[in-house]
């Protein structure tokens, strides 16, 4: 039989070789029709690289997973957390921040908050998340630099050391980036994940941020995550309703989804859309704030919800950019 020192140290060995259990939050606003995502910076990290996303361990006097995401978010920047949805768990060995080889789990949540609240501390700050993803915003048409990366791409794709490999490559590029046409909005994720296999984005070494501003750790990864889950989420169910204030114009509302999606939208399809749907009603007040004629100020009709299983805007799953 072993002996108790035994039994100790392979206690110890256990433990030592155990995960760790961290908490992360993408955190999402839509100030002014722009999204933008709260940052707090993260020490230990790069020159450059020292912003990330909200995060903190798992703690024993925590009741449940998210009760202890929102504890931490209010304890680091004095955000009061609404609607939160749980993201996805990122575990991938040596991804913690002492890279010391073992792995290091998070459980990232989506966090839709309606303003932009000041911090307790100066350290956290509310970043425009097209700053860390900048050829995913096609509102004006295909990004600057959109060329110079697509032929950054197809050099890694020619430099493949076998012809299937090669056209493996190239095609991913076009079902990715859309150069046959066709720009799928919710591919956020598959399209960073494509520019770090093919080392260009600091994180995976690049020498310059033509693909973005990098974040800590992976906490870029987990902003792709969420973008991606939050522009396929839009069409199936009202959650960009969290992001609007109580009452606001189908302009801004329009402004909102097409900040989201990174796409313009037709006004008169997008209106008649939102009709069919049910998803707003008039309300008495008028808002003089538009530029121009005054327009009548709309809020969510939470009947919907009751209504139909999925209520959404029914937005296309995939749009020429």
């Amino acid at each position: 039989m072993a002996g108790s020192g035994q039994v100790e140290a392979e206690a110890e060995r256990v433990s030592a070789a155990a995960p760790s259990v961290g908490l992360a939050a993408v955190i999402i606003a839509a100030t002014k029709g722009e999204p933008r995502v709260l940052t707090v910076p993260v020490p230990g990290q790069p020159a450059g690289r020292a912003e990330g996303l909200p995060a903190g361990p798992l703690e024993a006097a925590h009741p449940t997973l998210e009760r202890g995401l929102r504890a931490w978010v209010e304890r680091r920047t004095d955000q009061v957390l609404g609607y939160v949805e749980q993201l996805y768990t990122f575990g991938d060995r040596n991804r913690g921040p002492d890279g010391a080889g073992r792995h290091a789990l998070s459980v990232a949540y989506l966090a839709l908050v309606r303003e932009a609240r000041p911090a307790r501390t100066p350290e956290a700050v509310w970043q425009g998340w097209y700053r860390y993803f900048p050829y995913e915003d096609r509102r004006a048409g295909p990004p600057a630099g959109l060329d110079a990366l697509a032929g950054r791409l197809d050099a890694w794709a020619r430099a493949a050391p076998e012809p299937g490999e090669r056209r493996r490559r190239l095609d991913r590029i076009g079902l990715n980036f859309g150069v046959a046409g066709s720009w799928n909005e919710e591919r956020v994720l598959e399209r960073y994940e494509l520019l770090f296999e093919a080392g260009l984005v600091p994180e995976a070494g690049a020498p310059d941020m033509a693909a973005g501003q990098p974040m800590a750790l992976d906490h870029r990864r987990m902003l792709a995550t969420a973008l991606g889950r939050l522009r396929g989420k839009i069409k199936y169910r009202p959650v960009v309703f969290e992001l609007m204030p109580p009452a606001f114009t189908l302009g801004q509302l329009q402004r909102v989804v097409e900040a989201l999606s990174g796409v313009r939208l037709h006004k008169q399809n997008f209106r008649r859309l939102v009709a069919q749907q049910g998803l707003v009603e008039e309300t008495d007040a008028i808002s003089a704030e538009t530029g121009g004629r005054p327009a009548r100020l709309m809020r969510f009709r939470r009947e919907v919800l009751l209504e139909r299983p999925a209520p959404g805007l029914r937005l296309p799953p995939g749009r020429r950019g």
